[in-house]
């Protein structure tokens, strides 16, 4: 990577193979004004398109990848396409390639990303996982289009809204207990008699379901960070950060 400072990106600490490259970005590092300051990567969010192209220069340079990344229209749906041939940006919430120099790339502000590789460095996938997501299946949908045995997959959360700050209705409740009753350690009553809500531990046992034992990550609070992190149940007008997987 060149151009690179450390609060710019946020590298995974896994034990990909040297072939995997990966990068979640935060709000450090770009030319957008509040309320999208600075390194706003969305179209959708009311920025200057300007802002946004010199962004996206900047992260292609600063990271070092050769391909423009394959942008989604993301819809918080389960729909997983083909970085290397999807026409972008394209309405779906993950990809997948093994196509290197090609990064699969969701944004998000709270909602948590969710990237992929094999232990042979062959596959990489990004996922967009809200809840609404987690609870359609866009975790499994992406293993299985990576085409590889989940025991030989690695997956890292990237930084979301933390357990203590996303408070949820009863609905977002009912849906997964629905999915699997188990679900239920993964929320708590709120002081405002809703509940808050794990999306970290709610990822971590899909994952676990699906048989993929190493994960990692899943340490951050994008809604208590406020000059690292976009967070849109802090501030709804705002930026997004993009977490990148790429081949070599």
């Amino acid at each position: 990577m060149s151009e690179q400072r450390p609060e710019h990106f946020i590298i995974p600490d896994w034990p990909a193979p040297v072939t995997v490259r990966a990068v979640s970005t935060t709000r450090y590092g770009g030319i957008s004004p509040p309320p999208y300051a600075s390194f706003n990567l969305a179209e959708h969010v009311g920025d200057d398109p300007a802002h946004i192209a010199e962004n996206r220069r900047r992260l292609a340079a600063m990271a070092g990848f050769p391909i423009e990344p394959a942008w989604l229209k993301q819809v918080h749906g389960t729909t997983v396409v083909d970085a290397e041939t999807a026409l972008t940006p394209v309405a779906a919430d993950a990809a997948f390639t093994r196509r290197p120099g090609r990064p699969c790339v969701v944004m998000t502000a709270d909602c948590l990303p969710v990237l992929f590789c094999d232990r042979a460095g062959t596959v990489v996938a990004a996922a967009h996982a809200g809840w609404r997501g987690l609870a359609g299946g866009v975790i499994a949908a992406t293993v299985a289009r990576m085409g590889v045995r989940p025991a030989e997959l690695l997956a890292w959360l990237g930084p979301a809204i933390g357990p203590d700050a996303f408070e949820v209705g009863e609905e977002v409740l009912a849906a997964f207990l629905a999915l699997d009753a188990g679900n239920a350690g993964c929320f708590r009553p709120s002081p405002a008699g809703c509940w808050l809500a794990d999306l970290y531990e709610l990822a971590r046992r899909q994952l676990r379901g699906l048989g993929i034992a190493a994960i990692y990550g899943g340490d951050y609070c994008t809604f208590s960070e406020p000059e690292r992190f976009f967070s849109y149940r802090r501030e709804n007008r705002t930026g997004r950060m993009a977490t990148l997987i790429w081949l070599e």
